[in-house]
């Protein structure tokens, strides 16, 4: 079995890197908040699957007037 490796480089654009940081800068804070809500869950006692997160986390930041962008 050979192992192929391919190494890539980007150069994206003024605008494409306004789009990728505004992604990634959601995806952040997205995934931050899952953490955060893990963390709490667990030191209450309660486990919590993917799909409490995703409804907990998501589902709310998306309805939150503060959160706008996640839209």
């Amino acid at each position: 079995m050979t192992i192929v490796r391919y190494r890539y480089r980007a150069y994206p654009g003024p605008g494409q890197v306004q789009a990728l940081a505004r992604a990634f800068g959601c995806a952040r804070v997205v995934f931050n908040d899952a953490l955060r809500a893990r963390d709490e869950a667990y030191a209450a006692g309660e486990r919590i699957g993917d799909t409490d997160v995703q409804r907990r986390v998501v589902t709310l930041a998306k309805q939150t007037p503060g959160r706008a962008w996640a839209r």
